[in-house]
């Protein structure tokens, strides 16, 4: 792509976040300084390489999801805070008195009122609870109760309806040796263990190993579903986007938006530190959103924290909010 269709790409982009109408070359003329038949020429070899597209109630041109990738990975320029967004976030930062995980809270209340998109933080402590004891707690012939205990005192328990030729004893000796096995391992290190450790040696004792490992792996993660730190800032912003203006798109996206499916969003972050921008199909979410996420450590508390909105996203703002707040978390940015 040459210097003009960049250039030009940026443009359509940060024009059509902006008034969120299709971007028509008249338009584009001054800001780029080409007469209308070179816009014209220009718009139609970035629509045929993919980078934008025709809407079909208008003449005018809106970026496609590669476009928004390119311009992600290309054109982007990070912004500077306004005085008033640093300053609404600074006096979180100065209150001495804020635990960890209450910082970050009010710090993505304040960006997803700043931003109308919805904001998440999925935390979670360096001290993991470590795993006590599961118990397993026959209701029936083909009913059992699968009671998970952390060093923490928290309980969490998942009932299970079983085949008629699963035998329960198998399940309660599997159980024996999973507490021989496991006990003191952080709860969110279970689930690899049981995989990579457990399962080969039950595989080789036990006639149907795959359905009892699967309703201990079923427990574990139902347990750190339930017993995540996880808060919601600005849920319903989202549904207030012009993308989202009809009954269909409301309902689809408001089913999203439940407590377990955010958690399935937010974990399923990449796992190092650094900010990922997950566009459309990418975002594991929905085709017309965008979930940006990054990871902070501070004070022995971890955590990720997740932006969801439109794909038509104020994504150099968005990106400026969520490096300030993590440089000031993780002390990177002084005092």
């Amino acid at each position: 792509m040459d210097e003009r269709k960049k250039a030009l790409l940026k443009e359509i982009v940060e024009c059509y976040v902006k008034t969120v109408k299709p971007v028509g070359s008249n338009s584009l003329c001054k800001k780029l300084k080409c007469s209308s038949a070179t816009i014209r020429n220009e718009m139609v070899a970035l629509e045929n390489m993919g980078y934008i597209e025709k809407n079909h109630i208008s003449s005018g041109r809106i970026p496609s999801e590669l476009g928004y990738r390119y311009y992600v990975e290309h054109l982007m320029q990070p912004k500077d805070l306004t005085g008033e967004d640093m300053l609404k976030l600074q006096t979180i930062f100065s209150n001495n008195e804020l635990q960890v995980n209450d910082a970050v809270t009010k710090c993505l209340e304040i960006i997803s009122d700043l931003t109308n998109y919805t904001s998440v933080v999925l935390g979670k402590s360096s001290s993991d609870n470590l795993l006590k004891q599961i118990n397993i707690i026959a209701l029936d012939t083909n009913k059992i109760i699968a009671v998970v205990c952390t060093d923490k005192g928290v309980v969490e328990n998942k009932q299970f309806i079983l085949p008629d030729s699963t035998n329960i004893e198998e399940i309660v000796k599997t159980g024996e040796m999973i507490n021989k096995m496991l006990v003191g391992t952080p709860i969110n290190k279970v689930a690899e263990k049981l995989e990579f450790e457990i399962k080969p040696i039950i595989a080789k004792r036990i006639k149907d190993y795959e359905t009892i490992y699967n309703i201990f792996y079923d427990a574990f993660n139902d347990f750190l579903l339930h017993n995540t730190n996880m808060h919601v800032s600005g849920r319903v912003n989202l549904l207030k986007e012009p993308e989202y203006d009809n009954s269909e798109s409301i309902k689809r996206i408001s089913n999203k938006l439940e407590d377990e499916k955010l958690q399935e969003i937010v974990k399923s972050i990449d796992g190092n530190e650094e900010l990922k921008i997950y566009i459309g199909k990418d975002s594991n979410f929905d085709d017309d959103v965008t979930v940006i996420k990054k990871k902070y450590k501070s004070g022995g508390e971890e955590g990720t924290i997740a932006i969801i909105g439109p794909k038509r996203m104020e994504y150099e703002r968005v990106v400026s909010l969520l490096n300030y707040m993590v440089d000031r978390l993780e002390g990177k940015d002084g005092e």
